[in-house]
């Protein structure tokens, strides 16, 4: 057999449009991805925070956060159908400015948002709803050996398929029925305050109540985080150019949806001092109602969401690291693999440090923000590159979001992101250091990569 022919019979095989990947991914199944991937820590543990910036006026942020997803959902939803790729915001980037080093900062804020969401989801975890069951060791001390535990599954080799991820997606869905139906009940017997709903925290002039409202809206944008993952599985969908706008629309609205409805419910039941207090808000909305469901049940089946998220944003940040190695963006050494495991154990030890690091000195508050953050400077450079790449055409029809859509949701991505959101400096330095170690880690990679002469 001749090298060439070896090589062939090395390389993937490829379906006829070309991709190594089976397209396994039908419409139903993407659009419960796609909730799936967007329910989780968000909800369960950031809605106290949310409540401490606004005041009984919870509603407002999600619902702002609502309008904000769905016009960066436009864009997503333009760009994946024009170009079916799974590399997400990091493939727009470079299609529309052509500078590498730009690439290389969004992947790498993609992969640090990924870390701080596991981070956050693990001081969820070590919280209020672990301490239905015990509360005999230290948060920080239980956050880190979760973080832990996680990279010792991912290290073995976690297999996750769409189709368990549907199965976790209606456990994380059941406990916010739990609590809608708990909503329903109260309305109907009478229970609740409905005065709390038009309660503003913030007192004084104008530009106060603006900020805190923007700051809750930053802060609660962190619920709708996910959709944009859904882009990477473009190769694996059957007719994605069709396929991608149902999906990834259906998924935002519903969602957004329960969120609104769930804030108004705790609201309407627990004030929002006491959903504050709590790293378990909606734990307290399940002791405040009517219906008698046992407070333990419904903290296991938000733990099981926190792990959920933890595990997939882990998972998807070792791959990026992993991914990133293998391109030499980052030293090669990132993209090292156990040899009977096969899976990026360098990449996962980096990662999982660095997930250590964030639960060490911060909390669900700071990390859900400083996700959050991250993530809006990626989708207001994702809202850019639509109107950029309007100028390149593709030899197939695809769905064309209205340009005011892409222009709105930079700007509201960018405000979101600004200091007007009044976010603590702490998020800013948080952020700021991550992005520091990913461009020491490209500088070093440069480096090496010249003094061998591969540069």
């Amino acid at each position: 057999m001749s090298a060439t022919d070896r090589d062939a019979a090395a390389a993937p095989e490829r379906g006829d449009d070309g991709t190594p990947l089976r397209r396994a991914i039908g419409p139903k199944l993407l659009i419960l991805f796609v909730i799936g991937d967007i329910l989780g820590t968000g909800i369960y543990a950031t809605t106290g925070q949310v409540a401490g910036k606004v005041g009984g006026a919870l509603w407002l942020p999600f619902v702002i956060g609502f309008v904000v997803a769905i016009l960066t959902a436009a864009s997503y939803v333009e760009l994946v159908g024009k170009y079916p790729k799974a590399a997400g915001a990091a493939l727009y980037t470079q299609k529309a400015f052509q500078v590498p080093f730009l690439t290389f900062i969004v992947a790498f804020m993609v992969m640090c948002s990924g870390l701080s969401s596991a981070s956050a989801a693990a001081r969820a975890f070590s919280g209020d709803y672990l301490s239905e069951f015990t509360d005999f060791f230290p948060p920080t001390l239980i956050a880190i050996l979760f973080i832990l535990a996680l990279a010792a599954l991912n290290l073995r080799g976690v297999s996750e398929s769409v189709k368990t991820n549907v199965v976790l997606t209606v456990v994380e869905l059941t406990g916010l029925l739990v609590i809608l139906t708990i909503g329903a009940w109260a309305v109907l017997t009478g229970d609740g305050e409905p005065s709390r709903l038009g309660e503003f925290q913030a007192e004084g002039s104008g530009y106060a109540l603006l900020t805190s409202v923007l700051g809750a809206t930053a802060l609660g944008f962190f619920a709708f985080v996910g959709f944009e993952d859904s882009v990477n599985m473009a190769e694996e969908t059957k007719d994605p150019v069709r396929t991608f706008p149902r999906a990834i629309f259906i998924g935002v609205a519903v969602t957004g949806t329960i969120y609104v409805l769930v804030a108004l419910v705790s609201s309407l039941l627990v004030d929002y001092r006491v959903l504050e207090d709590s790293s378990g808000p909606l734990l307290e909305v399940v002791k405040a109602g009517g219906i008698d469901f046992p407070p333990k049940l419904f903290a296991l089946i938000a733990l099981f969401a926190v792990t959920n998220s933890a595990l997939i944003n882990i998972m998807m940040a070792s791959r990026l690291c992993y991914g990133m190695a293998n391109e030499r963006i980052l030293p090669r050494a990132l993209g090292r693999v156990l040899p009977r495991r096969r899976t990026p154990v360098v990449g996962i030890v980096f990662v999982s440090l660095l997930a250590i690091g964030l639960v060490s000195t911060g909390e669900i508050e700071g990390l859900g923000d400083t996700t959050a953050f991250l993530l809006l400077c990626v989708f207001a450079v994702v809202n850019i590159a639509v109107l950029v790449l309007r100028r390149d055409r593709v030899d197939h029809q695809h769905f064309r979001t209205p340009t005011a859509l892409p222009v709105l949701g930079a700007i509201t991505a960018l405000i979101l992101a600004s200091p007007l959101s009044d976010r603590p400096a702490e998020v800013y330095i948080r952020a700021g250091v991550l992005v520091a170690i990913g461009i020491g880690l490209w500088v070093l990679n440069k480096v090496v990569l010249k003094v061998r002469g591969e540069a």
